[in-house]
């Protein structure tokens, strides 16, 4: 009802038939350490120890034990099983009622049923407070987010959220027409600089090494004046609805991620089931899935 089209999730071949065969079947284990956003800064700095990861000040299930001192500078105040969990305290504001008020909203609710996205659903809640980094808002990017399947980037988007602009990149650094769903008028283009070249360049050379072998994820990095620091690592980018002005986008995605490289397909199944992945493997391989 969303995309506008009837969804072949049996069989995908369209970018959003895709995130939907990913939430319906391929339930990897490892989904579920990537969304959580406490989990995923140690997996990231396994994965690639010289990657800067903001610093986590405390964690806990119970908000109101968060120490006085740390609500009272700048932080945010984020919970690590769902999206849109955040809270920026700046110089005591919100007041700590209000941030353990609010954190405690987070910790009641389960974040995912509504679009499926079953890796958020095992994920124990819990609150944490992170170090506030000052992002370039205005003068290069907020965040780079790289889109990346098995080990081969389809694209990259950097997005501004102070000056509300939004820029495209191909695995090279150079930029792409079309626009994101976040800012999509062609008025909302980010100047293209040196400095944002470089974290862009920077982002595509480190990006790999965090995303391993998934068939697809995105990984997303912060922008300070100092250096990139890794951001979150998206299963299910916008929830399985993300568009884009440009259809070469999608296309580009489609045409890289590898059905026979998910986890689905990579373990053993019976009965039914292993008929079905039989006939998906066997699909792949006629190169059907791109």
């Amino acid at each position: 009802m969303k995309m506008g089209y009837l969804p072949n999730p049996a069989a995908p071949v369209r970018y959003h038939e895709l995130l939907l065969w990913r939430k319906i079947l391929d339930h990897n284990p490892l989904f579920v350490t990537l969304t959580d956003k406490l989990a995923a800064k140690a997996h990231i700095h396994d994965a690639c120890p010289g990657i800067a990861v903001p610093r986590t000040l405390w964690s806990g299930r119970n908000p109101a034990d968060i120490p006085p001192g740390l609500l009272a500078g700048d932080v945010v105040v984020k919970a690590n099983h769902g999206c849109a969990m955040n809270m920026f305290v700046a110089n005591g504001e919100p007041d700590r009622a209000a941030v353990v008020r609010k954190a405690r909203h987070w910790l009641n609710k389960t974040y995912g049923r509504r679009d499926g996205e079953w890796a958020y659903w095992p994920i124990v809640p819990t609150v944490f407070v992170e170090e506030r980094l000052p992002l370039c808002g205005g003068t290069i990017a907020t965040d780079i987010k790289v889109h990346i399947c098995s080990g081969v980037i389809s694209h990259v988007w950097v997005e501004d959220k102070h000056a509300e602009r939004s820029l495209l990149f191909d695995r090279e650094g150079n930029p792409l027409p079309g626009r994101d769903p976040d800012y999509p008028r062609e008025d909302q283009a980010l100047p293209v600089n040196a400095r944002l070249i470089d974290y862009v360049t920077q982002a595509i050379s480190m990006a790999p090494g965090i995303a391993g072998d998934l068939d697809y994820v995105r990984i997303d990095f912060l922008v300070t004046d100092e250096r990139l620091h890794a951001g979150e690592i998206v299963i299910y980018t916008a929830a399985g609805y993300g568009t884009w002005t440009n259809p070469a986008i999608a296309a580009e995605i489609e045409r890289l991620w590898r059905l026979d490289q998910s986890a689905f397909l990579r373990r053993r199944h019976r009965g039914a089931m292993r008929l079905y992945a039989d006939a998906l493997r066997a699909r792949c391989r006629s190169g059907a899935n791109r």
